[in-house]
């Protein structure tokens, strides 16, 4: 008679193996960002089109208010809507990937009680997830400048670094949010509200250089703020300017959110089957 294997139950292995099991869970990271992606617009009229028409959208009635009515200024010579809309584009994306990561856990609550896996793996496929709809309607912006016949510099290199910062963004506030949001439902009513306030104080329709300079840092204590003018300022060329301060303290807040998020997450992570 064969001896059965031995099974040993060791404390602790599965928080000393937490960051391994990330890598050793990478298909499921895979499948749950396609499955997203696909059902995202399955059973819609138009489809993928969503992810063009609510920015487009956005940006028009951005562009008649504060364009037109307002008669803001633009930053240069830029074309308003493409000032609004190389805003729009972070913005969007932060907003999707924040209310995504926010409401994943309760969204898949039913995996979550059923099977282990690292629990990062569900808001991280949110992000992704939002970030293929900001590479949809990047295709909007191409078509503007191409209009306008507007060309970026060599600034654009910095571009994929300001996406970054966006996805550290929305991550971060999203892994607070999410683990809030098992134990305390009312997060989810929370989370509209918060990107509809961060749209009003985020310099989406407008240019940072309304902003009082004795005003700005304090402004650029909300990130989106560093983040929307870097994306300007990669985008527009010599018409936009970087305020280098603003944008380090707006990093730095980032690196704090994204940094507290996770402990937070990881320190709470343990109870989310039993309460979810």
């Amino acid at each position: 008679m064969s001896e059965l294997p031995l099974l040993t139950i060791e404390a602790g292995k599965t928080e000393r193996h937490y960051w391994q099991d990330l890598w050793r869970y990478r298909e499921l990271f895979y499948f749950l960002a396609w499955r997203d992606i696909l059902v995202r617009y399955k059973q819609t009229i138009l489809g993928i089109l969503w992810a063009l028409i609510r920015p487009v959208l956005t940006m028009l009635v951005f562009t008649v208010i504060f364009g037109r009515i307002a008669k803001l200024p633009s930053e240069g010579d830029v074309p308003y809507p493409i000032l609004v809309f190389s805003a729009m584009l972070p913005w969007q994306f932060f907003a999707n990937a924040f209310s995504d990561a926010g409401n994943s856990l309760i969204a898949n609550a039913n995996m979550i009680t059923k099977v282990y896996f690292p629990r990062l793996i569900i808001p991280a496929s949110a992000v992704i997830v939002s970030f293929v709809d900001f590479l949809i309607a990047s295709v909007i912006l191409v078509g503007l400048m191409l209009w306008y016949g507007h060309q970026p510099d060599w600034k654009l290199i910095a571009l994929p670094g300001f996406v970054l910062m966006a996805a550290a963004a929305a991550f971060g506030a999203g892994l607070w949010v999410s683990a809030l949001n098992v134990k305390y439902r009312d997060f989810r009513h929370v989370i509209p509200f918060i990107v509809q306030f961060g749209l009003y104080i985020s310099p989406v329709g407008f240019s940072s250089s309304v902003i009082p300079d004795q005003w700005r840092l304090i402004y650029s204590l909300n990130p989106l703020a560093g983040i929307i003018d870097g994306f300007r300022w990669a985008l527009l060329g010599s018409a936009s300017t970087l305020n280098q301060d603003a944008l380090l303290l707006s990093g730095g807040i980032i690196v704090i959110v994204l940094l507290s998020g996770l402990l937070f997450f990881r320190s709470t992570e343990k109870g989310f089957a039993d309460v979810i």
